[in-house]
């Protein structure tokens, strides 16, 4: 701390006494309330939320295993309404001790489209050294990368990264976390409906009174979680949940919306075909959304 150090991952903390930590968090932040205490803690859901009870201000979470449309939807719906007033949760694609069997095979999209899903759906994300190189060869029987830093110096070629396009698209990310307020809490997230089960839909919003910018704020992403494919369909669109009133025509354009992550812009009504290829460099839409 003295050096400058104010966050604090904490490797498996539910194998040590738990008043020792409530002790320990405690004093530091009585001189320190700055110093923030992440648990790296993947056990049974009791623990996890009984640490963060006592203390641990993040936390990490079961992301990484959540893969279908349903799988995540149910986990969201758990951190953001049942779980939020307890457990910060910290969304990690992979980490040196996480590397599963979706991102091996996936490859390149893999890692671009949980980047996306992890940036969006929780306000705490993070990615791990190497990320932009998609490293996904694993060590034989374990889900984790055969060459990391817990068994060799590594030195990595990071401008190759630019070639495959996730440099960039983590760059346009945290720009999008950083100017859109919704992006930066948990509890305010609606899913919406798709007649592709591979393509997910969800939006945030914040209303003006809570949104540091004084406005209201929604973001709508919907992302491709097939990596092996380009997928299609329709978006169906609960228009009260981005700000719309209940009466509203849906069959006409009635939101303009602004893809974050390349620029564009449409004009969207209740009901809107999307199609995306991770192979020609689009995996997800990250749209701000204003009313027409």
């Amino acid at each position: 701390m003295s050096h400058g150090v104010t966050i604090f991952r904490v490797d498996n903390p539910h194998t040590k006494p738990l008043p020792f930590w409530q002790r320990l968090i405690r004093q530091v932040r009585e001189d320190n309330p700055e110093v923030l205490f992440l648990a790296e803690a993947f056990t049974r859901p009791a623990m996890m939320r009984t640490l963060a009870k006592i203390g641990f201000h993040q936390s990490y979470t079961y992301f990484a295993w959540r893969n279908t449309k349903q799988e995540l939807t149910e986990y969201l719906v758990e951190l953001s309404q049942e779980t939020a007033h307890i457990l910060r949760p910290t969304f990690w694609p992979t980490t040196h001790d996480i590397l599963t069997p979706f991102m091996t095979n996936g490859k390149v999209p893999a890692f671009k489209l949980r980047a996306v899903l992890a940036a969006t759906m929780s306000p705490n994300w993070g990615i791990y050294s190497g990320y932009e190189l998609a490293e996904s060869v694993p060590r034989p029987g374990f889900e984790e990368q055969i060459d990391n830093e817990k068994y060799e110096f590594k030195q990595r070629d990071f401008g190759a990264a630019r070639v495959n396009g996730i440099e960039d698209l983590l760059t346009r990310l945290n720009a999008a976390r950083h100017a859109h307020p919704a992006l930066q809490q948990l509890r305010d997230v609606w899913f919406h409906g798709t007649s592709d089960d591979s393509l997910i839909a969800y939006s945030k919003r914040v209303d003006a009174a809570h949104s540091a910018t004084g406005k209201d704020d929604v973001v709508l992403t919907i992302v491709n979680l097939d990596p092996y494919g380009a997928r299609e369909g329709e978006i169906y669109l609960n228009l009260e949940q981005l700000g719309l009133p209940g009466w509203v025509d849906g069959s006409r354009p009635v939101l303009r919306v602004t893809d974050e992550l390349t620029g564009d812009t449409y004009e969207w009504s209740g009901q809107n075909y999307v199609r995306l290829d991770p192979f020609a460099g689009r995996v997800a839409h990250v749209f701000s959304v204003e009313p027409l």
